[in-house]
């Protein structure tokens, strides 16, 4: 591979859409020396994901990267908010006490700026206008080819991130194949001025003929349609305003006049799962790693989540400093929480189809949603509230794997919580007991990784120590397991005492 100069990079990461940006952020906080590749020369103002989960508002609050002024505190009550399943009003999210809102409504645009800049200021170079082209591994790490304003260039890194997309070039340089569920249906999604705003007044629409989602923007209305009739035969195809108008008078039944067409797009149920997400240097972060029916808003939260998941594991690994199955701890985590949202929207969709068995169906459903309100597991499905991740070392004790919630602690420095402990990124040892020093002195070999806390007694934490990933999941309460080999399985033999 021949380029005009040769850039060096420990990571290079392809896509400069949120959750790349997250990533870039994320890495070059640790202090790794983080490269961006995006072909945009600017954000896109156009109309994409507005929502983010409880899991994701509270993996981001915990990193120090949720968007907007910091609260000076947080609710000690719990946080409900109102959402839908599969157009079905009645699901409430709750986010436990002391946590953030639980449905954040932050356009994709401005999240993108948000983490763009705060990647910037942690050192991360941002090299817009460059399009990955090429990508080659190797014992040592990956060749990258990129076109840019000048150019070809040539880039090398030891590891290499993909986060370009649906049509991702790095999951198809890497070989990494994919499970693929056809389109069924045909939407199409724009912004427009109605003629007369109340001939469609925002909300859900439903007809026999399909669904009309209209949301208001001041003077301008964001359409989506729905119809079910099958997939369109030429994807491809741009679409115009007549057609938009056109749809929109067959669901509804009526013609509804309007004018002044932006963004105007199609899409459908087409749905990819990559078969790994990661293959040897190269790791595959949200749309690159999954794609599904955009029916809940999960896309942008799956993709943060994967980011966060990802990160601290590919820092260490940089750093020599992970253990040998860390990384390969990405994919056995985060695919089949994918797999479960892909499912959860192939499900919604279902209920969203015409005929009486769709129709008997929504009846049920919309009995469950009233009975199981904000607790239950479809809210847990839509929130990620219920991850419970694996074990991987088999002695992290019955806790392990679970989101520790955002509590109130006590230490000789002062009063905290878990939120504002975690905004290091580094894994966190709490002590809350009488064992404290002989937990502290099993981790020594470890303190240049670990951040060590001594934590007077706490109502709520059942345990006399813990040790906290950087995600925010328990990694070891005190059981039948070892704390050293927890620590050695996620973070190598440490350094011997001397």
């Amino acid at each position: 591979m021949q380029g005009k100069r040769l850039i060096q990079a420990q990571v290079l990461v392809a896509g400069g859409g949120p959750v790349g940006m997250l990533v870039a952020a994320e890495l070059a906080s640790y202090g790794v020396d983080t490269v961006l590749l995006e072909p945009r020369t600017e954000v896109s103002d156009q109309p994409k994901a507005t929502t983010l989960h409880a899991r994701a508002v509270q993996s981001l609050a915990r990193r120090g990267h949720l968007p907007g002024p910091p609260p000076p505190s947080y609710t000690a009550e719990p946080t409900t908010r109102a959402f839908h399943f599969a157009g079905l009003p009645g699901l409430t999210i709750t986010a436990p006490p002391d946590e953030p809102e639980p449905v954040l409504k932050y356009t994709q645009a401005a999240l993108e700026h948000h983490l763009e800049a705060r990647a910037r200021a942690a050192g991360a170079r941002i090299l817009r206008g460059h399009r990955l082209t090429d990508a080659v591994q190797d014992a040592e790490g990956v060749r990258v080819m990129a076109e840019g304003p000048e150019g070809p260039e040539h880039f090398r890194a030891g590891y290499l991130v993909g986060a370009d997309g649906a049509r991702s070039t790095v999951r198809a340089r890497a070989g990494i194949e994919s499970d693929t569920f056809p389109a069924t249906v045909s939407a199409l999604a724009g912004t427009v001025t109605l003629a007369d705003p109340g001939a469609l007044p925002k909300g859900w629409h439903r007809t026999p003929r399909g669904w009309i989602v209209a949301k208001r923007d001041g003077n301008r209305t964001h359409l989506r349609t729905l119809n079910c009739a099958g997939a369109h035969p030429d994807r491809q195809r741009p679409v115009t305003l007549e057609e938009l108008r056109r749809e929109v008078a067959h669901i509804a039944g009526r013609d509804i006049a309007m004018h002044s067409p932006r963004w105007l797009s199609r899409f459908s149920d087409f749905a990819r799962l990559a078969r790994t997400f990661g293959r040897d240097r190269v790791f595959l972060v949200g749309d690159a790693a999954h794609v599904h029916f955009p029916i809940g808003g999960q896309g942008l939260s799956t993709g943060v989540l994967d980011a966060l998941n990802l990160s601290w594991k590919l820092a260490l690994a940089v750093r020599g400093a992970a253990g040998p199955a860390l990384l390969s701890g990405y994919d056995a985590e985060r695919r089949p929480l994918a797999r479960r949202v892909l499912d959860g929207t192939l499900a919604q969709l279902a209920l969203m189809r015409p005929g009486h068995e769709a129709e008997a169906l929504r009846t049920v459903f919309a009995g469950l949603l009233a009975e199981e309100g904000g607790s239950g597991h479809l809210s847990g499905l839509i929130s990620a509230q219920d991850t419970v991740l694996p074990d991987p070392t088999g002695a992290g004790g019955p806790a392990a794997g679970m989101f520790l919630g955002n509590i109130a602690l006590s230490t000789p420095d002062g009063d905290t919580d878990v939120i504002r402990l975690l905004h290091d990124g580094r894994p966190l040892l709490l002590l809350l007991g009488e064992k404290a020093d002989g937990h502290r002195e099993k981790a020594r070999a470890w303190a240049g990784i670990l951040r060590t806390v001594e934590v007077r007694p706490t109502p709520g934490v059942p345990y006399e120590a813990a040790l906290l990933r950087p995600d925010g999941h328990l990694a070891w309460v005190p059981g039948d397991g070892c704390l050293r080999d927890v620590l050695t399985a996620y973070f190598g033999p440490g350094t011997p005492a001397g």
